[in-house]
């Protein structure tokens, strides 16, 4: 009887849930098509008009930059890397996108995920641009240094104090003892920490002077940019704002380790300086507290703070040292004027530390900062690089998507004329537009060469020349509304730590043919295993 029943029901219901399985199909594969069709005249990788297959190969490798990088090399300045996301290599462009008045926002789609809390912004993820425009005003005093009159002398402690540590691990310059070897990798980002800790907060964690990750703030970063690049590549992100899961896999601070455990740390140290008055202080967050930061946004922003403050400046320091110490010519030049500058007392007698002012004016040192920010180290997952295969990249390379306009956009670029539909994503490479672009930086833009930025004033031609690789050099901080606050900070953490550590010590690659081991995750550059023999300098 029940099986007499059975078929007339399933003659039934199959032909309807086939049908409701069609539409299903049908509504998606229309969504595919339409969006195909509306991009269809930007050329990208085969499977990147119907997927986003790609766009998660090159994210989880480790060598997102370059991928995107050979995109642009490949189809062109505008080039589609998913069914909705286009990349961009022209500066011009990309300026005009990053604008103060432009019509372009930022996408949700790339930035929300990094966010720490679910529905909780900081100045780097918030996409609403007014209400970034607010965060970043309340905050811009803070990081230029004008409501800190110690800003530089702060910076110079930690100088010193990388200089002890180096010492720790030197021998003499004639090497009668036996070297120990240390890790740049790590020893640099304990500086840039202590820094951004000390400016921003007011005291130092004490990395350097400990010669350890004291709080666990490093393998934390590191465990969670793992976590947050992978989750990224799954395309899973959006699982953090889900009921009941998203509580279930986002960072906790009951955590004991990642980042769970850095926020629960900020926590309290914000905690315990609101309790405190301000009138007395100097650092970036009592600056940010006298301009109206909430308490709660104060979280975000230090949080945030200590995460990328601290990173993409260690990222610079170590590319220009590894350059430095691959390249004997300019190795030499560079301890030339090193010397004349100590010689000419233009910097203090140790143990005192160049000034910003005086280290900004020393022609070859200012050359290959600006050569080297548009170096980094070829990604590979997690594999040693041999030094004679260093690419160059900016230290902070990924895509940093905005949405264009409703209305659309009509770009023009080498006399070619583009057409963005409205609400399309569009990020930049970094890889190509700062490693192989010829226009700019010259044909030969993939040589690290400083004496590119060092120009002959009265060649009319050539000012020109480096106005527009300045210009275009400049975009590795971000541009308009969307620069890097941390800039200034970051510069003269830069140039001093380069200047002090080749004015003390002779720094010599241990194993040249394998420098470091570097990996991108989310833009940011993990890099690990660089070992270097010191001698002191007498």
């Amino acid at each position: 009887m029940g099986f007499a029943l059975l078929g007339p029901l399933l003659d039934n219901v199959l032909p309807r849930l086939f049908a409701i399985v069609f539409v299903i199909v049908a509504y998606f594969a229309l969504g595919r098509i339409r969006q195909y069709l509306r991009l269809r005249h930007f050329d990208g990788p085969f499977s990147s008009g119907v997927s986003g297959l790609w766009l998660s190969k090159a994210t989880i490798s480790g060598q997102a930059p370059q991928y995107y990088g050979e995109v642009c090399e490949k189809y062109g300045p505008i080039a589609r890397i998913a069914p909705n996301h286009l990349v961009t290599s022209d500066p011009g462009f990309w300026a005009r996108v990053n604008a103060v008045r432009s019509p372009y926002r930022r996408s949700p789609w790339y930035y929300h995920p990094a966010r720490f809390e679910t529905g909780k912004d900081n100045v780097f993820t918030d996409c609403d641009t007014d209400s970034h425009d607010a965060r970043r005003k309340k905050m811009t005093a803070g990081y230029s240094g004008k409501d800190n009159s110690t800003f530089e002398a702060t910076i110079d402690v930690h100088v010193k104090d990388l200089v002890n540590l180096v010492r720790k691990y030197a021998t003499s310059t004639a090497c009668t003892k036996p070297s120990t070897p240390m890790d740049m990798a790590e020893k640099i980002p304990f500086f840039t920490l202590d820094v951004i800790s000390h400016v921003g907060l007011g005291e130092a964690f004490g990395d350097l002077k400990a010669d350890e990750d004291v709080k666990g703030y490093l393998k934390s970063t590191e465990e969670g940019l793992r976590i947050s690049n992978t989750a990224f590549a799954m395309g899973i992100t959006w699982l953090k704002d889900a009921p009941i899961i998203g509580p279930a896999i986002s960072p906790s601070e009951k955590d004991v380790t990642g980042f769970g455990s850095m926020m629960a740390e900020t926590r309290k140290i914000v905690n315990s300086r609101m309790t405190k008055s301000t009138e007395n202080k100097s650092d970036m967050f009592a600056s940010f507290v006298r301009h109206g930061v909430s308490e709660d946004d104060l979280f975000q922003e230090v949080f945030e703070q200590i995460l990328a403050g601290s990173d993409t400046t260690a990222a610079a320091i170590r590319i220009i040292l590894l350059y430095v110490m691959s390249h004997a010519r300019v190795y030499a030049k560079l301890q030339a004027e090193i010397e004349e500058a100590v010689k000419m007392r233009v910097a203090p007698a140790s143990p005192g530390v160049i000034s910003d002012a005086e280290v900004r004016q020393l022609p070859y040192l200012g050359a290959i900062v600006r050569e080297a920010l548009r170096v980094n180290p070829p990604s590979g997952s997690g594999k040693s690089i041999p030094s004679t295969a260093v690419n160059i990249h900016p230290p902070v390379a990924n895509l940093f998507s905005r949405v264009t306009p409703d209305g659309g956009d009509v770009v023009i670029i080498d006399e070619k004329e583009y057409f963005v539909p409205g609400g399309t994503l569009i990020g930049y490479s970094a890889w190509k537009m700062h490693r192989n672009n010829r226009a700019v930086y010259g044909e030969d833009a993939i040589t690290f060469r400083p004496e590119r930025w060092l120009i002959d004033s009265s060649d009319a031609e050539a000012k020109e020349r480096l106005s527009n690789m300045t210009k275009t050099n400049d975009l590795i901080f971000g541009y308009g509304r969307w620069v890097c606050l941390g800039r200034n900070v970051a510069m003269i953490e830069i140039h001093k730590c380069i200047f002090e550590l080749f004015r003390h010590f002779d720094l010599t690659l241990t194993n040249p043919l394998e420098p470091w081991k570097a990996f991108n995750v989310y833009g940011l550059w993990e890099i690990k295993d660089m070992w270097v023999d010191v001698a002191v300098r007498e």
